[in-house]
């Protein structure tokens, strides 16, 4: 029998993992992202139970696969902003928030904008949860 001391992570481990994935979207080609995900995966087994990098992997192609329209609602509810114009750490925030909102039925919709605004905290500035925060409201109420 083999032991190992890895852990399962905590859901909101989970998240900021895929959220480091999500960043990645403004960085490369979308036929480089398969290529980021194996590298991901590849430097992650050492790192984390198998269960848990399948977790991550598979919520971040959910989020690939929603992209367009993900940002779409970010288009249509962020009224005198464009994408290009938001800082990355908001940008991915948002669209894993919206993910979370609209396509992933085992995450309530409060707690999806809870840890979307936390992350935006945690690696955003001074503005980015408040700012997260409001998009993620006009979203909720059009959806």
């Amino acid at each position: 029998m083999v032991f190992s001391d890895k852990k399962s992570l905590t859901r909101h481990k989970l998240r900021d993992r895929v959220f480091g994935l999500v960043f990645r979207i403004e960085f490369y080609d979308k036929d480089d992202l398969e290529e980021q995900i194996g590298f991901f995966e590849e430097s992650g087994k050492e790192e984390y139970l198998e269960e848990d990098l399948e977790y991550i992997v598979t919520k971040f192609r959910g989020v690939l696969s929603s992209l367009s329209s993900i940002d779409e609602l970010i288009d249509k509810c962020a009224v005198g902003w464009t994408r290009n114009r938001m800082g990355k750490c908001e940008l991915a925030s948002l669209r894993l928030g919206i993910y979370e909102m609209l396509y992933d039925d085992d995450i309530p919709v409060s707690v999806a904008m809870d840890e979307a605004v936390e992350i935006a905290k945690t690696y955003g500035d001074n503005s980015s949860g408040a700012f997260v925060n409001a998009i993620l409201t006009k979203v909720k109420d059009i959806s």
